[in-house]
């Protein structure tokens, strides 16, 4: 195992994982159970697990499940997160039950309309959470996960990680202060032991060896003036210490990833699960013209790309009451009644939001009304 920090590590991690009773490999799946993913962008290389299926995620993050079903995760040995309920998109707010719970307490816009995304925004500076980005983060096989990209932990991560795991100081606990959670020094935290002990480099790269000691250094000769008194088969005090300053410069910490660059990761990726599911939706049109004398109810209605949009709450706002007002809104029937109230050259928006019965998002749809 290598480890650059210079203390010894004893303790055992005590959180460990059991998986029980007889599982599907949905590894080569061909049934009818449904894809979820993590986050928008995936996190690859997570051991995953419901009560019917078990894989590992793929490059999207992906993995199978039947509706109902919870989710564990953990990445190598390390647990992650027990019974968190499945579906189409998982995102780390979804990890915790406190801010799982929140999620389905939508804000208010300017609008007066109900959002989530104002709720999402409020919750992510949650230092658990906080906490747990930032490692999955730092597992990421390049130090920095580039927008559009996903969380890449790599079998080579895995296996150093599973080797280090026995030897930490203390179990790795999300829910500890930022300060405890990222301590490094003379005693770091569990989880700066634990990426200690990760080379992210290829086997054989030089990063990957033990840092030349203080007493190794001390102990080589100094590398002569002139060039061609060096011997190029003797590593010199001033090589060794170049090479020990790089090895050490080279382990991965926590501080590597502040709590600002984990909200803005996870501020893209929520952003962009919000866009794939308004995309999945639309309004049966998208521009409307009446006459002014034709003040009998209208109805747009809602779709969905390749299914029925089964909803399971609706608001609606006319920005122009005067010229377009509201009728009545019906989840059940996924559909808006609106009639024309204002005079020929006038127009009204009317803005539609809508919460999709499988998920705590909600979606808002615009038809222009036009009064010829």
């Amino acid at each position: 195992m290598r480890s650059a920090h210079p203390i010894r590590l004893s303790l055992t991690l005590l959180a460990t994982l059991t998986v029980t009773g007889c599982l599907h490999d949905s590894s080569s799946s061909s049934d009818d159970t449904s894809t979820g993913r993590l986050n928008f962008n995936g996190f690859g290389g997570v051991t995953y697990q419901t009560a019917s299926q078990t894989g590992t995620t793929n490059a999207q993050g992906e993995f199978r499940y039947y509706p109902g079903e919870t989710l564990s995760l953990r990445v190598g040995d390390l647990p992650i997160v027990d019974g968190v309920p499945a579906r189409r998109y998982v995102t780390p707010l979804e990890f915790f039950p406190g801010l799982r719970a929140e999620l389905s307490n939508p804000a208010f816009d300017d609008e007066g309309l109900s959002t989530h995304t104002i709720t999402e925004q409020q919750l992510i500076d949650d230092i658990p959470l906080n906490n747990l980005t930032r490692f999955l983060i730092a597992l990421n096989w390049t130090e920095n996960v580039r927008e559009g990209e996903g969380i890449d932990i790599r079998d080579r991560v895995i296996e150093q990680l599973n080797a280090a795991l026995p030897n930490l100081t203390g179990p790795i606990d999300f829910n500890v202060t930022e300060a405890e959670f990222t301590a490094r020094g003379s005693t770091p935290s569990p989880a700066n032991q634990l990426l200690a002990a990760i080379c992210f480099y290829p086997e054989g790269d030089e990063l990957c060896e033990d840092p030349p000691t203080p007493s190794e250094i001390a102990a080589a000769p100094t590398r002569p003036d002139l060039e061609e008194e060096r011997d190029p088969d003797v590593e010199y005090r001033e090589d060794l210490q170049a090479k020990r300053d790089r090895i050490l410069g080279s382990v991965r910490s926590l501080e590597d990833i502040d709590a600002n660059d984990a909200q803005t990761y996870l501020t893209r990726e929520l952003t962009s699960i919000t866009t794939a599911v308004s995309n999945r939706f639309y309004l049966d049109e998208d521009v409307a013209s009446h006459p002014a004398s034709d003040t009998e109810i209208k109805t747009v209605g809602i779709r969905k790309i390749g299914g029925n949009p089964e909803l399971a709450d609706i608001e609606a706002i006319s920005t122009r009451p005067a010229d377009v007002m509201v009728n009545a809104t019906s989840w059940q029937e996924a559909e808006v009644e609106y009639f024309v109230a204002g005079a020929t050259g006038g127009e009204a928006e009317l803005v539609v939001s809508f919460r999709p019965d499988d998920t705590y998002r909600w979606v808002r749809k615009q038809l222009r009304v036009i009064i010829r």
